[in-house]
């Protein structure tokens, strides 16, 4: 079975480099212009509760039947979102946030150990579920951050965790063979859908 896991598109605040998090920030213009239909049709795709996945996945899969799932959301960035780096330089929170290797709990929001728990127990569930009934293709599009956690404990080869964080509208195609053995995800290929895209 391949994994299509997917980022959504361009949004104002990713353009405002703006910690959007769990808000639920929609495509921008822009965003929504330079997404391109996919290059698969599958019948499902799993999204996150946000609009900003489901903005996406209208464009790139227009046949397919979206399941929102409330696990695959962003990290809750408490009240750190709506805010850029550049806003935050002096904020002590923020500071001692950054200095912790962003593994303290956000004031507010979740702990990197929590939000990583949270996405992998629904991801592998989703996998889990797409084997047991013999699913060719798992078509999941959520969020970076998303990306980052499930590859980052299942993916092989090994990356650091913030490397598997696609572009807006990029992705990882993995291969599950040796899932149910050894919980890994050996990667395929990354794509990306953008009109500007050539792979």
């Amino acid at each position: 079975m391949l994994i299509y896991l997917l980022r959504h598109g361009l949004t104002e605040y990713n353009t405002q480099k703006r910690y959007q998090g769990q808000r639920d920030i929609p495509l921008s213009e822009e965003g929504r212009r330079e997404l391109r239909r996919a290059d698969i049709d599958p019948k499902v795709v799993y999204i996150s509760t946000l609009q900003r996945t489901a903005q996406t996945a209208r464009v790139l899969f227009p046949n397919a039947k979206l399941i929102p799932v409330d696990g695959l959301k962003e990290m809750c960035f408490g009240s750190f979102e709506g805010r850029s780096y550049v806003e935050m330089e002096h904020d002590p929170d923020y500071l001692a946030w950054v200095a912790s290797n962003c593994e303290r709990r956000c004031p507010d929001g979740e702990r990197k150990d929590q939000f990583c728990e949270r996405i992998c127990t629904t991801f592998a569930a989703l996998v889990d579920q797409a084997l047991a009934e013999g699913e060719q293709m798992l078509v999941i599009l959520a969020h970076g951050g998303t990306q980052m956690a499930a590859l980052d404990r299942y993916a092989v080869p090994h990356r650091d965790y913030y490397e598997w964080c696609a572009p807006n509208a990029g992705g990882f195609v993995l291969d599950a063979r040796d899932w149910k053995t050894q919980h890994i995800l050996h990667l395929v290929k990354t794509v990306q859908y953008t009109k500007e895209a050539t792979c």
